[in-house]
């Protein structure tokens, strides 16, 4: 023990031991993704499955990789600087809905008890979501590209990704990834842009038809999506869409089963 510790603290010591960090970063980061798209693209049963290993690798890695809750953006530090996004959110939100009502798709919930009931799952999804974009694959791109913009452009461009082929949700979080990275390493609030996040979602969810967006469904589920023409969009399209980055798929539909009216 007092040979490896004089080691990490001789010559050459530090090097060593941030060659070992970007060597188990990059591996944390291919395993992880590796799994989340082949979850995204496999037929059921097997996706659930492979979510579920994701999701596993995901905490493990988190959990060996811990940066603090700080550094996380979970102490809420930074909440009460950043809350204007969330304004700016329900600004926009507000702004597409009356365009969506003018242009008759609005398909919003009759009330506020209702919307509640239909989308609260999706509002822990969009905390998980960003949650992988922000602490799982960012941190760790700090860490092996060259500069914060360099990393941000990077999980920016492996968020839209995952979108595909949806050419609608590739483009918006392509825009949003952007600026969720930037706001956090400037800000450092994982709350405050997971609200903005579900904020904007819930939007999407309830102005565009289901036939255009094919429901937000990305991956597999964007090719296989049937208009079926429900009175507004189910939590299980919203499950559907976000596979890709919320990857406790299994457990959170039963709850919403059981949430349904």
């Amino acid at each position: 023990m007092a040979s490896t510790e004089a080691g990490a603290s001789g010559p050459g010591g530090v090097g060593n031991l941030t060659t070992v960090r970007k060597r188990r970063d990059r591996m944390e980061l291919g395993v992880a993704y590796g799994l989340i798209l082949l979850a995204l693209w496999t037929p059921r049963p097997w996706q659930t499955r492979i979510s579920l290993v994701a999701l596993a690798w995901v905490l493990l890695a988190t959990w060996i990789s811990f940066d603090g809750w700080r550094a996380m953006g979970l102490d809420g530090t930074g909440v009460r600087r950043s809350l204007w996004v969330v304004g700016a959110a329900l600004l926009a939100a507000g702004a597409g809905a009356m365009v969506a009502a003018r242009l008759q798709t609005l398909r919003a919930p009759a009330n506020p008890g209702l919307f509640v009931g239909r989308y609260w799952g999706y509002m822990i999804w969009s905390l998980l979501q960003e949650f992988l974009l922000l602490d799982f694959f960012l941190p760790r791109l700090l860490r092996l590209l060259p500069g914060k913009k360099a990393a941000a452009m990077a999980a920016t461009g492996i968020f839209a990704f995952a979108h595909l082929p949806n050419p609608i949700l590739t483009v918006l979080t392509l825009l949003w990834g952007w600026a969720a990275c930037r706001l956090f390493l400037r800000y450092g609030s994982l709350y405050t842009l997971a609200m903005a996040h579900a904020v904007l979602g819930m939007c999407l969810a309830v102005t565009i038809p289901g036939p255009v967006d094919h429901n937000l469904r990305v991956g597999l589920g964007y090719f296989t999506y049937r208009e079926h023409n429900p009175p507004y969009r189910s939590q299980k399209d919203q499950t559907v869409s976000t596979q890709a980055w919320v990857i406790t798929e299994a457990a959170t539909r039963r709850l919403w089963r059981q949430a349904r009216p």
